[in-house]
């Protein structure tokens, strides 16, 4: 329950549920549960709404992360892997930032309308090139640490409906886009290594952020 609601940010009952594939009615009264430790609120922002982590709850979850990779003695290779995505998060970045915005020769930030289809589709093809990549991280992590099956399968997921000309499935809020997912993995890495979100570098400027 932690862990589904660190990597997502903000989650409703029914997201918290089914990032794992929980049931529902248990998750929610294991939330309640962690509400009560003072693990997770309530939190609204805009017109969303839904769990968050305390510091309390930062602080176990840390903890929790910290046995399990000591029990399944695999911190090298969670490293490895974060090495590898770290050239690949920067390519991501840049994609989003590229779906988002199409420079003009005054203004770098003038919005990407999509009018134009070259552009769009190297986009596209960019990220295709990025999910190809995914899949044996994945594995590989997956292979020690099974709560990371799926990131790969859900990116890919995304990218068909984008290419299906749903273009939100890039970069959109609310939904299991392809960069809701890869930041949802970048968490992911992130905590299991106790590494600060702010001790990673920079996106490109224009990027979509959480």
């Amino acid at each position: 329950m932690l862990h589904s609601v660190r990597i997502q940010g903000m989650a409703d009952d029914d997201a918290v549920a089914a990032r794992f594939d929980l049931d529902h009615a248990d998750a929610h009264e294991l939330l309640l549960d962690d509400e009560a430790y003072g693990w997770v609120r309530r939190a609204a922002f805009g017109g969303t709404a839904g769990w968050s982590l305390t510091d309390r709850g930062r602080a176990e979850d840390d903890r929790r992360l910290a046995e399990e990779l000591a029990d399944v003695d695999a911190r090298s290779l969670v490293e490895q892997a974060h090495e590898r995505f770290g050239p690949l998060n920067a390519r991501l970045l840049q994609a989003c930032t590229d779906w988002q915005l199409l420079p003009e020769k005054d203004d770098r930030l003038t919005p990407n309308h999509h009018t134009d289809a070259e552009w769009d589709s190297r986009v596209l093809d960019e990220l295709g090139a990025l999910r190809d990549e995914l899949r044996p991280l994945v594995a590989s992590l997956a292979s020690v640490l099974a709560r990371f099956e799926g990131y790969d399968t859900r990116f890919a997921a995304a990218l068909d409906r984008a290419r299906d000309g749903q273009g939100e499935w890039v970069t959109g809020t609310g939904i299991s886009s392809c960069h809701t997912v890869w930041m949802e993995l970048h968490e992911d890495l992130l905590s299991t290594l106790g590494i600060p979100r702010e001790a990673e570098p920079e996106g490109p400027e224009g990027a979509a952020g959480r």
